[in-house]
């Protein structure tokens, strides 16, 4: 147990820890990173497994340098659990949207769909989860960057790259920068 709880540290390090590290020590804009980290999430959230990551790369060629993308990245790679829970309240909201009949998830239609003999009635439910995806998208990025600007605003403070070096004195800079003469 202790063993495999280590790996999972070293895994989570390696996949989460260090790159935000990384990223928040290249200087980069607060708002942008909670705008980034709030578009990847709300991106990374979509309900058809697979599609968010093609999202993301539209939304690098739309935004171009408005948004950070190392760090729409990795919030997509960090919102993948949360995309898997949520495609059953995105389809119950599309549902309720549209006023139309209620689904009933069984193997037997999750089979249905592997196997490509899906019905109408399954492709209304994939219609109606990413109409409620559709729906709720503005009030999640919103949430999610009102909630990400301070916590940037902090480890930007925190593990910036003002941070990581010292700031010399201004007596010092002078002694160790001096001013060319003029000859």
């Amino acid at each position: 147990m202790g063993l495999s709880k280590g790996r999972l540290k070293a895994w989570f390090n390696k996949k989460i820890t260090d790159p935000l590290l990384q990223i928040l020590r290249r200087g980069t804009e607060p708002k942008q990173l909670a705008f980034s980290a709030a578009l990847g999430i709300t991106l990374g959230v979509f309900p058809i497994c697979g599609v968010p990551v093609l999202l993301c790369g539209v939304a690098f060629a739309v935004l171009g340098s408005s948004c950070h993308a190392p760090t729409v990245m990795l919030a997509n790679i960090i919102a993948t659990p949360a995309e898997l829970a949520l495609v059953v309240p995105f389809l119950r909201l599309g549902e309720k949207v549209t006023g139309g009949p209620h689904f009933p998830l069984t193997s037997d239609a999750l089979r249905k769909v592997f196997t490509g003999q899906a019905s109408q009635e399954v492709f209304f439910s994939i219609g109606n989860a990413l109409l409620g995806w559709l729906v709720a998208t503005p009030f999640f990025f919103i949430s999610l960057y009102v909630v990400l600007l301070p916590c940037f605003k902090i480890l930007v403070r925190k593990f910036g790259a003002a941070s990581s070096t010292p700031k010399l004195p201004t007596s010092m800079e002078t002694e160790l920068n001096p001013k060319p003469r003029d000859a």
